[in-house]
């Protein structure tokens, strides 16, 4: 991928303000994107700290408070963009969860953790596909939306059974709008394993923490625990015109933990 393949593009980051999405962000802006909207929906500091990152990288940065879950949030973040006439690449990286890791425990998430858990991660990437249609399809080369995944949609591991739950219909859903938006809209997913950000530590000690990083490193068959940036650089090769000829994939970007996993025989 060129340096520059951004050059003079019109990027959208949902879920913007720290990890993956502000490492999405800060990397488009650096390989030339002139426009970089970030949204998010509460850490309006770190969303500042984001913008701030993507201007010194040479991009104008637009932030845009909004709750993906509210179709009328995912219509002002389109806002943003339209004054350039278009929308190059669509990250739909927000996202949450329910820490409810013992699967097991049937009592631990409730039909409204689901509902919540459904609204934002599944609900609101198909509204910000819906608000952003048209200046995706104003773009010059077909628009690229790119929706986080997770291992866990694949597999059915992870935080919770709602949230692996969710993940695995975000990737139904990029199929589903990978047919029905071609040509003029490009629609892939990125399946994350572990991730080195505050995210996976929330809540817990930091010896706990480093020792989930210990684990997540050796449990992959190449002994790392990615970083943000490690799993944006795939994100942003499916925003950009180096995988024009994809499209409906989903890609998993998990230094290879899935191989440990019997489900993956379903591909």
């Amino acid at each position: 991928m060129a340096a520059n393949d951004f050059a003079g593009w019109t990027v959208v980051v949902t879920g913007a303000s720290t990890g993956l999405g502000r490492a999405i962000a800060v990397e488009t802006a650096q390989r030339g994107a002139a426009l970089v909207v970030v949204n998010y929906a509460s850490s309006a500091d770190d969303a500042a700290e984001t913008a701030r990152q993507c201007e010194a990288a040479g991009a104008k940065a637009v932030l845009v408070q909004g709750d993906v879950g509210e179709d009328a949030d995912c219509i002002r973040i389109a806002e943003a963009a339209a004054p350039s006439g278009r929308i190059d690449a669509l990250f739909n990286n927000a996202g949450v969860t329910k820490f409810a890791p013992n699967h097991a425990d049937l009592d631990a998430v409730t039909a409204d953790d689901f509902m919540r858990l459904y609204r934002v991660n599944v609900i609101g990437a198909y509204q910000m596909v819906r608000a952003c249609r048209s200046l995706l399809e104003a773009a010059p080369q077909p628009g690229a939306v790119v929706n986080t995944a997770s291992i866990a949609g694949v597999t059915g591991i992870g935080s919770s059974v709602p949230y692996a739950a969710s993940k695995g219909a975000m990737t139904t859903l990029t199929l589903s709008l990978a047919r029905a938006l071609a040509p003029r809209i490009r629609v892939n997913a990125i399946c994350p394993g572990f991730i080195d950000t505050p995210w996976f530590g929330k809540g817990m000690p930091e010896a706990s923490v480093d020792r989930l990083r210990a684990g997540a490193a050796a449990a992959t068959p190449l002994k790392v625990a990615s970083t943000a940036e490690d799993i944006a650089a795939s994100a942003v090769f499916l925003g950009s015109t180096a995988s024009r000829h994809i499209t409906g994939e989903t890609l998993l970007v998990d230094a290879g933990s899935h191989l440990g996993y019997a489900p993956m025989g379903m591909r």
